[in-house]
């Protein structure tokens, strides 16, 4: 009896890279950690900051300014401000009103007015005006925490004293697998211990900027990512 023929097998479902992190096991292969480095390189070879500013004190404002709110919105708001509050000494003389009516499209603007006025006043009262070059220091301003710190000493110095670890840096790691980790100061800390202290300011840009150009938080575009075939998070079998 002949025998009928066999069924062509369904075609495989794909979906789009899922949005929790990947649970692999961990520390990722150190070739598959170089193979994501040489693509990052390839597509964002000079990948920087991109809040406009013209020296660290405005870096730092601009970074204050920048939490719970986009870059562009940041650079839409800094150039009035800067004209106007140019140097610690200045914007510590600034009238609150007029600080939060110029940041408050930013959100949060009072308490970021208040952060503003309190870091331009103990730069100015401790530090001659200068934005310190450590860790420790920048602390101590008010509205600066490890993020932001590492954005000025990258940035700014050039020193590499950790990993930026923003809303992108956070989601971009845990899709590719490069942590397991959901809180920032452990992300951080993974990051720093499977990535060369060398690669580390280029690395959180280069992962702000693909965040924004292709794994977007929510509709991901795995058909154009040239890391899909290091990622354990794109293109899962529905």
């Amino acid at each position: 009896m002949p025998r009928s023929p066999a069924r062509p097998r369904p075609a495989r479902k794909l979906t789009r890279c899922t949005r929790e992190p990947a649970r692999g096991a961990w520390p990722p292969q150190p070739n598959r950690v170089k193979a994501i480095l040489r693509e990052l390189d390839r597509l964002y070879p000079k990948a920087d900051c991109e809040l406009e500013r013209n020296d660290p004190f405005q870096l730092l404002c601009a970074t204050i300014l920048s939490a719970q709110c986009t870059d562009e919105r940041v650079n839409m708001v800094t150039p009035a401000l800067f004209g106007r509050f140019p140097t610690p000494a200045a914007l510590a003389r600034a009238p609150g009103p007029v600080l939060e009516d110029m940041i408050r499209s930013t959100g949060f603007f009072r308490n970021k007015a208040k952060n503003l006025l309190g870091a331009a006043r103990l730069l100015n009262d401790k530090w001659a005006g200068e934005v310190p070059r450590s860790m420790d220091e920048l602390l101590e301003l008010p509205g600066v925490a490890r993020k932001t710190a590492n954005v000025v000493l990258g940035t700014a110095y050039g020193i590499a004293s950790g990993v930026v670890v923003d809303t992108h840096v956070t989601r971009l790691a845990g899709r590719l697998g490069l942590t397991r980790e959901t809180a920032p100061e452990k992300i951080e800390r993974d990051l720093m211990e499977i990535i060369p202290c060398q690669r580390w300011i280029l690395l959180s840009h280069q992962l702000i900027w693909h965040g924004r150009r292709i794994c977007h938080a929510r509709k991901p575009s795995c058909d154009t990512c040239p890391l899909v075939p290091n990622c354990p998070s794109a293109f899962r079998e529905a």
